[in-house]
Order: C-alpha cells, then structure tokens, then sequence
C-alpha cells in the first residue's frame, strides 16, 4: 500500500505547487543516478547542478526553497489555516430548550439551584447528579493536584460492593471474576495483591494507601465506605474536580446535605467554581456557602 496523500479542499494552487516540488525531487533523483556509478557522488551544491547535470531553472528554485527550509508560499500559508471540515454536533430540541431555562450568568443558590437542575434533567431514567469544581490554585499551596474522601449523608443512589481482600477472592481475581466495586486490604496482603495488579490496575481497583483501602482496620473501612464514604481527586494537571452526589429522585434536602457535605470536605476557601448537573442536562451554577 503506497503513502495516503493528503489533499487540501478548495486550494488548486497549493496542489499545483506540491505537484511541482514532486517532479523536481524526481528530477534531481534522476541526475544523481545518471551519475552515481563513477564515484563522484559525493554531495555538492544540488541546487546547480547534481554530479554535472544541469538541472532546469524551475527545478533548481524549488529544490533550493526544499532544501533551505524556507518559509512556505502563500498558498500554502493559506493552506495551513484551512480549517478541516466537520459536522458541527446539533444539540437535540429539548436540550436547546433546558439550556434556556437556565441563566449562564447566575449563581444561584442551593434551594433554587436543585428544583432547577431536575426541571432540566431529560433523561427518561433517574439520573446521576454530578458536582463539578473548580478549585483556585493559589490555595493549593504548590501543589498540583488535591485527593480526599468525604461522607455523603445520604449516599450516591448507588449500591457499592465493597469487599475484603483475602485468598479466595484473590482467587477469583485470577480467574477474572470481578464480584466487586470496591476492594479494602489489610497491608499484609499487599504482595499477594501484587500478582494481580494488571488486572486491577487498569481498572482502578488495586487497594492504595492515597485512597484508605489499604489499612489496618478493614473492617471499620468496609462500614465506612458502605455506608455512602466516596474518594474525590483532581483532575490530572487540572484543579478540577467532578464527583456523583446522589441522584434525581432524590429529595431536594438530600441532594443539598450531600453538596454541603462535599464543599466542608474540600473547604469553602479553596473552592472558585462549583457547577451541578444532572445527567446530559445543562449546568448549574451555585453559590459557596
């Protein structure tokens, strides 16, 4: 299968033009072979001449601009500007509507920023409620990044499987039987843990110290994290972070012990932005308080 050319739309001239500097490379290749075989091929000025043969004026420019590095023609300027066409993404009438409903330039306040997120809810299931947080780096004392854990009240709407690590399950891991959401270790098992890792690993359940499902106490942390504890962290490279707190059906009073247990968590200081959402809804923006 030969090289994919690629093809520029609606520029003729820069086409043209590549076509030319094509037919010159052939041409110089074909002087330096005419020549090769007497040994004289040893580099030189190409733009001149190639081993004695005089090149065509037209040839000996464009080999010249290719060698050089020159900067590109206008055409081709005009090329690289060229911008790739695309379907732009049409949002659906009802989402158009939703988005309508909501004021870009408001921060609204918890008790009106709930009803108004699952009035723009338009999933026909029951949605997740997702908050998104931007938080302000010059509170982050040079760090880059931000973890932690956090109690939600009432949880996220979602039965998690936690379980202990110990050599059945290690067994059934190996097997590729993955029974769980969530697995919690006791630090002596972590080099049996190891064998494993690559299949844990990818998916973001090998035990971690960073996370509290490495530790002493696993049943105490098994009872923490059934019980609605979930982990949050930043965004890599980003001071962003995105976490479920519940879900649509919930009631107003739920959702809104859930957000202010998050932002105690985080600390109202650190925190710029905060956004809540509800499944392929349009955002809210709400007040730190």
């Amino acid at each position: 299968m030969g090289k994919v050319r690629k093809v520029v739309l609606g520029d003729e001239k820069y086409e043209q033009e590549q076509k030319k500097k094509a037919e010159a490379r052939r041409e110089g290749k074909k002087a330096k072979k005419a020549h090769s075989d007497d040994g004289k091929s040893k580099g030189g000025d190409h733009t001149q001449m190639i081993e004695g043969t005089e090149l065509k004026g037209e040839v000996r420019e464009i080999l010249k601009e290719i060698e050089k590095g020159e900067k590109p023609t206008d055409a081709k300027a005009m090329a690289g500007k060229a911008k790739k066409i695309g379907v732009a993404r049409v949002r659906s009438k009802r989402y158009q509507e939703a988005v309508k409903l909501v004021d870009k330039n408001t921060t609204y306040t918890l008790k009106d920023a709930i009803p108004l997120m699952k009035k723009t809810s338009l999933t026909q299931f029951d949605g997740t409620v997702e908050i998104h947080i931007n938080l302000n780096p010059a509170t982050m004392n040079g760090k880059t990044d931000m973890r932690g854990s956090v109690t939600l009240p009432h949880g996220t709407g979602k039965k998690i499987r936690v379980v202990i690590a110990d050599d059945a399950i290690l067994a059934e891991i190996e097997k590729g039987v993955i029974n769980f959401d969530v697995l919690v270790a006791h630090p002596s098992m972590m080099p049996k843990l190891a064998k494993v890792a690559k299949i844990l690993g990818p998916k973001g359940l090998m035990p971690n110290p960073k996370t509290g499902t490495v530790t002493p106490d696993v049943e105490k942390r098994v009872k923490e994290l059934s019980q609605g504890q979930v982990n949050f962290k930043t965004e890599p490279d980003n001071p962003i972070i995105h976490m479920s707190i519940g879900k649509v059906s919930f009631e107003d009073k739920q959702l809104m012990e859930n957000i202010q247990a998050v932002i105690l968590a985080i600390g109202k200081g650190k925190i710029a932005k905060a956004t809540i959402t509800a499944t392929m809804g349009p955002g809210v923006r709400i007040m730190i308080s």
